[in-house]
């Protein structure tokens, strides 16, 4: 299709406007990555910008060889992982039972389910259930109070209601029960809700820095976003504060090091494998919802 002068004025101007809306979303991070890369003495002068100007690696040599900083990065991947099934894995169940227009009382459950969108126990009531249940400084705390996304739940109910009724029937006239139907043919043939349902739990679960704040006092425990935000914040902390220790400890015997390059060392270490998922399961977004269904 032969385009008008008039548009093609248009498209490249979307293009320029869209082409410089990405370089001032990705320039901080970008920066943050140089910094990471600069020597903390020198980024203290200022005039980082695109590229490092005192190229190192004796920042993340910090953070890798610094067991609290390891320990907290791999308390947030087993927090994700399992996080993650658990919930998708509970949740789908729960959207494959609703989805059922024979349930009793189905309308009555949803609005149950809504309810919960809406109102909560606030902070100090879910504090003292969450205590009550002995789930303070565990990692079970990370994973059980949000096991289940109603909101998901509904995402997937509506994803699985759209699915053939035929699916069904003819696994059941083969002597299939309703759990084999659910993990042999209805689970195979979701994949893009699950995947999508599934990076959005597990960015929730990486990204999540409040839980450990609130409910974890043990450095042992900390998920590795929390103890960036203590990092980040170690200037306006006490002296004895573990976030502060780390920085000052490494600090005491190296000048190149300061809190700033420290923290976009550990910022990259935290942000960078939760980016590189999206790469595997982005082709699950562009794939239609009935992929796989029965064919006419």
């Amino acid at each position: 299709m032969r385009l008008s002068l008039g548009d093609k004025i248009l498209q490249r101007f979307i293009y320029t406007v869209l082409a410089l809306l990405g370089i001032v979303m990705l320039y901080p991070f970008w920066n943050s990555l140089v910094i990471s890369f600069n020597l903390g003495s020198d980024t203290s002068l200022g005039g980082v910008t695109f590229w490092p100007r005192a190229f190192t690696l004796e920042n993340y040599g910090i953070v890798f060889g610094d067991h609290r900083l390891i320990n907290s990065f791999w308390i947030s991947i087993i927090r994700t992982v399992s996080g993650t099934v658990l919930s998708v894995s509970l949740t789908a169940l729960l959207a494959y039972g609703m989805s059922k227009k024979a349930l009793l009382m189905r309308k009555q459950y949803m609005v149950f389910f809504i309810a919960t969108m809406f109102f909560s126990g606030g902070l100090i009531p879910t504090f003292m259930l969450v205590r009550s249940l002995g789930m303070i400084n565990t990692l079970w705390v990370y994973i059980i109070p949000g096991l289940i996304s109603v909101y998901h739940m509904i995402v997937i109910r509506t994803f699985f209601s759209a699915l053939p009724d035929g699916l069904e029937e003819s696994a059941k006239i083969d002597g299939c029960s309703n759990y084999g139907i659910f993990f042999r043919i209805v689970v195979p043939i979701s994949g893009p809700v699950l995947a999508t349902i599934s990076l959005f739990t597990a960015v929730g679960h990486w990204n999540d820095w409040f839980t450990g704040a609130i409910y974890v006092s043990k450095d042992e425990l900390l998920p590795i976003q929390t103890l960036l935000r203590q990092i980040m914040n170690s200037n306006i902390m006490t002296e004895m504060s573990s976030a502060n220790a780390i920085a000052q400890e490494h600090m005491n015997r190296n000048r190149t090091v300061t809190t700033k390059s420290l923290t976009m060392a550990t910022m990259m270490v935290a942000t960078i494998p939760i980016i590189l998922t999206y790469p595997f399961l982005q082709k699950y977004f562009v794939k239609g919802v009935l992929i796989g269904s029965m064919k006419e």
